[in-house]
């Protein structure tokens, strides 16, 4: 859906006592000074004596002189201007011109004429002389008046840059960059966002508050003045806000958390009393704040004193929030994907005092986040959403909407008319495993990695707390030489310890297979390494799987999303208890490891004729897959899991 443009920036224009808007400042004084200043630059100019009549050199005017042909002349210093009797019609006519005044420059001081004045009064030519030095009064004047035009053009400008609100130059700089939505624009509703059945529920009162206040404060109750949205990135944080906005009707300030921070300290903390004076000039209205962790992390963490620009924006969020009056009907709404860098100060109630949890859809969400975003798209009759979406379990409602549109673009590249149901297929390989490359892989290379993907698959096919198989190929796609494509039948909210080694063992198949082949690894394997090094040490130091660890959290500062936290954070046990983690890790991961290799010894024949198949076609389905190995164990709905895409 489009999103509204802002009408403005910042609140309504100030207004004088008598209540008539403040007209913006008049150019009219810098405007005369201009006109002034130009007159007198002209004034200077024209008094120039070389720009009396046309210019002639001082061997013409000589040779005009000796045949009489100068009515008179006037000295200024080294120049002298004067009159023809007649124009000249000579062949100094070109240089000289026809106009009968004329000016000319006498030879240097230094090369005196002694003839000249005699020479004119026996021509009989009127000269006169006068004193072209600059007072010093005219040197103050042309000294002042260059700097008085600066300083007039200066104050010009600073004027002019003054927006409505007031405040001169600077005040453009110290501004909340905010951007205001009225009311009318507000075109996304509750019925534009589906799939968050629960958190619009919690929204509600929100909206109920905004316009019906004094049905809450008869009984002495108070809305939260903050709603922190926390989810993942993608499940319609920003959505959600603005349909809460649209649903009550009060104008919408949004504005994203960096957009406060400035090189300069003290700005962000302008900016913030800025945009909340102006929300508080259009009571009740809503100001949602994108990505607040960008200016809300904890303080003192990190590099970087207490007094840098992020900490006092941070300081001035959280006065400004506990300066709301009772009456003031203004919510601050905030939306974060990372909840857990927050300062407490400003996640404890009378800020924010109530947090919505935004997840991804289920199936029904998704069903309904389909349609939604499906609504200007032409499906074919056989296009079923519902089915759609029950493939699509853990996408996002912004994955949803890539996966409508990159059918769309499909159906377009084909040539049709309605998008089908291939067209979704296709555009969910896209998504999941990204877009086919055309790499060429020579033999040996296509070989390795069909049996790589054929003992993913076969592990797959014949475990049953793992995912089923949806597709395997060895075209490459992404950065991936092939992929084996697992897809869940049901919402996993819970993982058991059972499904993590089965995962596992699924994970270490393609590398299991390349040893049993080829006696030989490849560097194929390295992500499946990396997933199942993570997975394992999380059973080990974070679930308490490991018998010999026990039920210990070993948790490591390695995921702190900013620099220097970890600095002072001691680890919180001891070079023993670590060296014993990196041996339990091992050994699940050697098990796992021993496990698909034993899984593929006893089933060699269906994995040669599963890569096979797989150097033949390159892709297979599931189909395709029950042809080659049979019926597939039976799924287990015990100790359920995520999905999980296995990638080369």
């Amino acid at each position: 859906m489009e999103s509204p443009t802002p009408e403005k920036q910042g609140g309504q224009p100030p207004t004088t006592p008598d209540g008539e808007p403040k007209r913006s400042p008049s150019a009219g004084p810098m405007i005369v000074m201009l006109m002034l200043g130009g007159l007198i630059a002209f004034l200077l100019w024209r008094s120039s004596p070389t720009n009396t009549g046309t210019e002639v050199a001082a061997s013409v005017f000589y040779e005009q002189l000796e045949k009489g042909n100068v009515e008179s002349v006037k000295f200024m210093n080294h120049v002298i201007t004067g009159t023809w009797k007649t124009p000249l019609k000579s062949a100094a006519q070109d240089q000289a011109g026809s106009d009968l005044k004329f000016n000319t420059v006498l030879p240097p001081a230094n090369v005196p004429d002694e003839k000249l004045l005699p020479l004119l009064r026996e021509k009989g030519v009127l000269y006169t002389s006068e004193d072209t030095s600059v007072g010093m009064g005219t040197q103050l004047l042309f000294w002042l008046i260059g700097p008085l035009l600066l300083l007039g053009f200066l104050w010009f400008m600073m004027r002019r840059s003054a927006d409505p609100m007031g405040g001169g130059m600077m005040n453009s700089f110290i501004k909340s960059p905010a951007k205001r939505f009225q009311p009318a624009e507000q075109q996304s509703t509750f019925d534009d966002v589906a799939g968050m059945e629960q958190a619009k529920a919690e929204l509600e009162e929100v909206v109920e508050f905004l316009k019906t206040p004094d049905k809450f404060e008869r009984l002495g109750a108070r809305i939260p003045k903050g709603v922190l949205l926390m989810g993942t990135p993608g499940t319609g944080k920003t959505l959600l806000a603005r349909a809460t906005a649209g649903e009550a009707g009060v104008p919408f300030f949004a504005i994203n958390g960096s957009e406060f921070i400035q090189m300069f300290v003290g700005v962000g903390a302008s900016r913030v009393r800025d945009l909340f004076r102006t929300a508080k000039d259009n009571a009740p209205c809503i100001i949602f704040v994108d990505e607040i962790d960008a200016v809300g992390r904890v303080r003192g963490a990190g590099v970087g004193g207490g007094h840098d620009e992020r900490e006092q924006t941070l300081n001035q969020i959280l006065s400004e929030m506990d300066g709301f009056q009772e009456s003031e009907s203004v919510i601050v709404l905030a939306a974060t994907n990372r909840p857990d860098v927050l300062d407490p100060a400003l996640l404890r109630p009378g800020r924010f005092d109530r947090h919505i949890s935004v997840e991804k859809p289920n199936r029904k969400g998704r069903t309904g986040i389909l349609k939604v975003h499906s609504r200007k798209v032409p499906l074919a009759d056989e296009v079923d959403l519902d089915q759609i979406a029950s493939g699509t379990i853990g996408f996002s409602g912004a994955d949803l909407r890539n996966l409508v549109n990159e059918a769309a673009l499909g159906a377009t590249r084909a040539g049709k008319q309605q998008v089908e149901s291939e067209d979704f297929e296709s555009a969910r390989d896209r998504v999941l495993m990204g877009a086919e490359r055309d790499d060429i892989m020579n033999e040996h290379e296509r070989e390795m990695t069909a049996y790589h993907e054929a003992g993913h698959a076969l592990i797959a096919w014949r475990l049953p707390d793992v995912d089923r198989v949806h597709k395997v190929t060895i075209i490459p796609r992404g950065r991936a030489l092939g992929v084996t494509q697992l897809l869940p039948d049901e919402e996993r909210y819970n993982v058991g310890e059972k499904r993590l080694h089965a995962q596992l063992q699924m994970a270490l198949g393609g590398r299991a297979a390349e040893k049993l082949v080829f006696d030989e690894y490849s560097a194929g394997a390295e992500d499946d390494i990396n997933r199942a090094t993570q997975m394992a040490r999380k059973m080990v130091a974070h679930w308490g799987m490991s018998s010999v660890i026990g039920p210990v959290a070993l948790r490591q500062g390695e995921d702190h999303p900013f620099l220097g936290k970890e600095i002072h954070e001691q680890r919180k046990f001891s070079e023993s208890t670590a060296r014993t983690i990196d041996r339990e890790v091992q050994r699940f991961l050697m098990q796992a490891a021993t496990a698909a290799t034993e899984m593929l010894t006893e089933h060699r024949a269906e994995l040669d004729g599963l890569a096979d198949a797989l150097l033949q076609r390159e892709s297979l389905d599931k189909t395709d897959l029950q042809d080659i190995l049979g019926e597939e164990v039976q799924r287990s709905s015990r100790n359920q899991a995520d999905s999980e895409t296995s990638d080369d």
